[in-house]
């Protein structure tokens, strides 16, 4: 399709140029959906850690590229072959899946076998993209996460948008397409942490506290937070964390055996750091589980004390995006949040999309746990 097709629309997009550099608001072609894909008009995209490894191109993807992949809005148009959502349903965008693929045919789309070229290519699976600079044609990466959502439209595919219910605050649903549906999928899918267990999340970000209140809904009576931020130990505690922990204070693997007396059932590693994993690890008791879903410099490695993970039985799982299948279990985060079982609005922070660089770096520095992009709305409103 020609990028000048009558049937493409202006849009105004936060691109990422050159590595490490701050993100330029700019505007964009982008061209109409294709039969199986969706057009959204962006009401509000969460900001995750991963746009900042991206930008910082520790996670390497093609330049220039729009990012943003916890993107909630409303349809705006589908493609002739979209038959599960229509003009004017209201969605949380999630990652993208191929669907064919045996982890996908099995139940673990978060495990497909194109995961990496599928959100983080930069594009279309066949290479191609949806947008382009203004003026010159020249095309610019997008499809991150299958949305690219730091955009006040976006093209998805009909396999990663998840219809929702109206009565919900759409401006604050997109965080659950990724961080949020990462730390309460990692525990209620994944580790299917049970009622009467023990639980530990490393990192008391979005992801780990998110994994707290779902231990909560689990039924687990051991919840222990460890973090070095006082304020996000004193949230872990108002969301269901019954210990706390301040890493730099005192040694979390020491505490948390002497708090269990044998160490975890469960433990989440939500921080990105080799060391951090290996206290979560080094924190389990016999047959313990330790999930991974702190995201990495490409290459990092870990040493562990090998007898001291077989002899226990210990495990060690990988995990992404919780190991869920979206469509099934991000509408039961909904119903969670509306019960008033889930309350991750207290982990969020609005900014306008013009100040999607100072929402990152107030997450950079701990400011804010979760900050939401509010897009402009559309003139006609």
């Amino acid at each position: 399709m020609s990028r000048t097709d009558a049937q493409s629309m202006n849009i105004r997009a936060a691109v990422l140029r050159t590595s490490g550099a701050p993100l330029q608001i700019e505007d964009v072609l982008l061209e109409a959906p294709r039969p199986t894909e969706v057009r959204v008009r962006v009401v509000a995209t969460g900001v995750c850690h991963t746009d900042m490894v991206v930008r910082d191109q520790l996670f390497p993807t093609p330049l220039p590229i729009i990012l943003g992949h916890e993107g909630a809005g409303v349809v705006d148009a589908v493609g002739s072959a979209v038959t599960t959502v229509k003009s004017g349903d209201h969605v949380v965008m999630t990652y993208m899946s191929c669907g064919l693929c045996l982890p996908c045919e099995t139940g673990h789309p978060a495990h497909c076998t194109h995961m990496h070229p599928l959100n983080f290519g930069g594009g279309r699976l066949d290479g191609s993209t949806s947008a382009c600079a203004c003026g010159n044609d020249h095309a610019i990466h997008d499809h991150f996460f299958g949305q690219s959502s730091f955009s006040t439209y976006t093209i998805a595919n009909e396999r990663n948008v998840v219809k929702v219910a109206k009565q919900a605050p759409l401006e604050l649903l997109g965080p659950l397409g990724c961080g949020i549906q990462t730390g309460a999928g990692s525990v209620l899918n994944a580790l299917k942490v049970e009622a009467g267990s023990s639980f530990a999340a490393f990192g008391a970000g979005a992801v780990g506290l998110a994994a707290v209140m779902a231990a909560k809904v689990a039924g687990a009576t051991t919840i222990i937070a460890v973090d070095v931020t006082p304020s996000r130990l004193e949230l872990a505690r108002e969301l269901g964390a019954t210990h706390v922990i301040n890493s730099r204070e005192e040694d979390p693997v020491q505490r948390i055996h002497a708090i269990t007396q044998s160490g975890v059932n469960y433990s989440l590693e939500c921080s990105g750091r080799s060391e951090v994993l290996r206290q979560a690890i080094d924190s389990l008791t016999t047959l313990g589980t330790c999930g991974i879903v702190g995201a990495t410099k490409v290459g990092t490695e870990v040493a562990f004390n090998i007898n001291d993970v077989m002899i226990p039985g210990k495990r060690i799982m990988g995990i992404v995006q919780g190991d869920v299948v979206a469509n099934a279990f991000i509408p039961k985060l909904v119903d969670l949040y509306l019960q008033g079982r889930f309350p991750f609005d207290k982990l969020c922070k609005f900014y306008e999309f013009e100040e999607v660089n100072q929402a990152m770096a107030d997450s950079e520095r701990g400011v804010t746990i979760k900050p939401i992009l509010r897009m402009p709305a559309p003139a006609s409103v």
